[in-house]
Order: C-alpha cells, then sequence, then structure tokens
C-alpha cells in the first residue's frame, strides 16, 4: 500500500490517513488523531528535526539495535479499530513481530523505507473506489467491445495474438499458465500477516 495522504473528516474534522492500493483504484481510510497525523507528515516530508521526535528515535533505535523494519501489516479490523504489526529482521535470528498502532507503524515504515502491507481481506472490508466512473466507463467499453465481436473473430484473435485476453475488471491475461511471483513475499503462514498482503 502506499501512503496516499492525509484528508479531513467532512464531518468532524477529524485527520484520515488514505493508504492507497497499487492499482491505484481503492484506498482505505484510517482515522486517526492531530499528533498522528503530524508524524505520518513528517515522515512524508522526509524531514529530520533537530532533535529527534518518538518515531526518529524509534527509527533510530531499530538501526542501532542492528535490526531492520522489513514491512508493517495492518492485518485485521477488530471492534472497528486496525490491527498492525512490525516484521523486524536481525542477521542469523528469526523475524520477530510486534503489535502496533496503524499510525505508528505507518509513520515508522515511512522513516525506515519500509513497505506497508494490508491483507486483501481488510482491502476488502474497508476500501472505497478512488474513481468509480472510470471503473464503469471501462465495463462499458467491454460490453461494447463483446457485442460487436463475433466468437469466431474472438477466436482468431487470440489464436493471433498469442492468447491474451481482456476481462471484464480491465486486465490483461497471458496465453500461458501460472503467473509471475509478486516482488513481495506473502508472510508466514500462521503469523498475523499470513494471507494475501497488498503492497
Amino acid at each position: 500500500m502506499q501512503v496516499a495522504g492525509i484528508g479531513l473528516d467532512a464531518a468532524n474534522r477529524s485527520p484520515i490517513v488514505l493508504l492507497r492500493d497499487p492499482s491505484g483504484r481503492r484506498q482505505v481510510p484510517i482515522w486517526i488523531d492531530q499528533d498522528q497525523a503530524q508524524n505520518i507528515l513528517a515522515g512524508l516530508d522526509g524531514r529530520r528535526p533537530v532533535r529527534p521526535l518518538s518515531h526518529d528515535l524509534m527509527a533510530d533505535l531499530i538501526e542501532a539495535g542492528d535490526l531492520k523494519l522489513e514491512r508493517v501489516i495492518i492485518h485485521a479490523i477488530e471492534d472497528n479499530t486496525f490491527r498492525a504489526v512490525l516484521k523486524l529482521l536481525k542477521a542469523g535470528v528469526e523475524s520477530l513481530e510486534l503489535d502496533a498502532r496503524p499510525s505508528d507503524a505507518i509513520a515508522l515504515a515511512l522513516r525506515c523505507g519500509s513497505g506497508i502491507w494490508m491483507l486483501e481481506e481488510v482491502v476488502g472490508d474497508a476500501s472505497i473506489p478512488v474513481d468509480a466512473e472510470a471503473d464503469a466507463e471501462e465495463k462499458a467499453d467491454f460490453r461494447r467491445f463483446l457485442e460487436r465481436t463475433s466468437p469466431a473473430e474472438l477466436i482468431r484473435h487470440l489464436s493471433k495474438g498469442g492468447g491474451a485476453v481482456v476481462t471484464e475488471e480491465g486486465e490483461e491475461t497471458g496465453g500461458q499458465q501460472g503467473s509471475a511471483p509478486g516482488p513481495e513475499e506473502e508472510p508466514a503462514e500462521g503469523s498475523p500477516g499470513a494471507g494475501e498482503p497488498r503492497p
């Protein structure tokens, strides 16, 4: 997930951090307080204060302890509250997972240059479409394509083009079976990060 920015709730003016999925079509709003918003904004800007703030100090402690923040994983919603863990690595030691508030995890990930992951089921439950009109237009284009293409033309197109097909969601699938692994591995089964995280 990418930090798309900080917004304000129109109803009560509470800050919201917006996380956007890799496709850019869905984003997940997480309500935070003013201090958390400032910590995340400072991480986005890359500013280093004269005296370290709490998250700057945490990043320094991770480095001093010869640890690496591999990623943060937002893995659940319980009682309308997001749950997150920090996945830390140390040479010669198994990875460690520490419970954290999502706002702290995001602020720390920005300072450490670490990935922000969210399980697909959490994205599915909490996301809002970024551009619903564009999605509707793509589906309408696909239906128009089907209406003016006969089955015989479609088969000829597939045999000439190597088997590529555009699905109703607008995604292109290749003629070969299987898919290449993603750029980041999934968390180990049984951990809070198990499932289908989104980078």
